[in-house]
């Protein structure tokens, strides 16, 4: 199954997850807004990858109430809730794939939360690498996303991905942080940290595009 195929699968996954989704994410909230904490006080341009119905721009919003946004998520479900939030009037929604939409560019940051997991390390060089091309000089990225906690459960779970997809609704593909944070030196970021956040299989990490 490649990837275009893969992602159409979580697209699948995730429009009938629309009743629970609020209820299971709620969970993470303390680190939606840590991730909300770190943005720079300049920050007004902004693109949130996978945000699914909005909760971390809750905060976001009261931080940057001008804020302007800009959504790609893959899940029009996800995208209907999120429209119907108060700040929706500042959030222009794309719904499509990451590898295939054109993203814009000139952000003073790019954020995303519990999105990213679902991609191999050879496929997050070519994503990350339109995050630090769509950032302005100076632009953060922030991903708060879950990991493995050991390369053993990072093989594991890709050979699941590479050998059962076929018998599973929904893999996530974490990667250990040392190779998160290889593919983002990889495609040129700097600053590079990371930080646990609510639960132990979960890091915020945060990195810059500098000269």
């Amino acid at each position: 199954m490649n990837l275009y195929e893969r992602n159409q699968k979580q697209r699948t996954f995730f429009n009938e997850k629309i009743d629970s989704y609020d209820d299971v994410h709620s969970t993470y909230m303390e680190t939606k807004k840590t991730l909300g904490d770190s943005l720079d006080k300049e920050t007004k341009k902004i693109l949130d990858l996978g945000a699914g119905t909005g909760l971390e721009l809750i905060h976001v919003f009261e931080l940057f109430p001008s804020a302007e946004v800009t959504v790609i998520d893959i899940t029009e479900n996800m995208l209907e809730e999120l429209n119907k939030r108060s700040f929706a009037d500042y959030v222009t929604t794309i719904c499509g794939d990451f590898f295939e939409v054109e993203f814009g560019d000139n952000y003073d940051a790019v954020i995303s939360t519990s999105a990213l997991h679902h991609f191999k390390l050879e496929e997050k060089i070519k994503l990350y690498k339109k995050v630090y091309d769509c950032l302005k000089e100076n632009g953060q990225f922030i991903n708060c996303d879950k990991i493995a906690l050991s390369q053993e459960i990072e093989d594991g779970q890709l050979y699941e991905l590479e050998n059962n997809i076929e018998n599973h609704r929904h893999i996530d593909t974490p990667l250990t942080v040392e190779h998160e944070i290889e593919v983002l030196k990889r495609v040129g970021f700097q600053e590079i940290t990371s930080s646990n956040v609510d639960k132990d299989d979960y890091s915020l990490i945060k990195a810059r595009k500098t000269k």
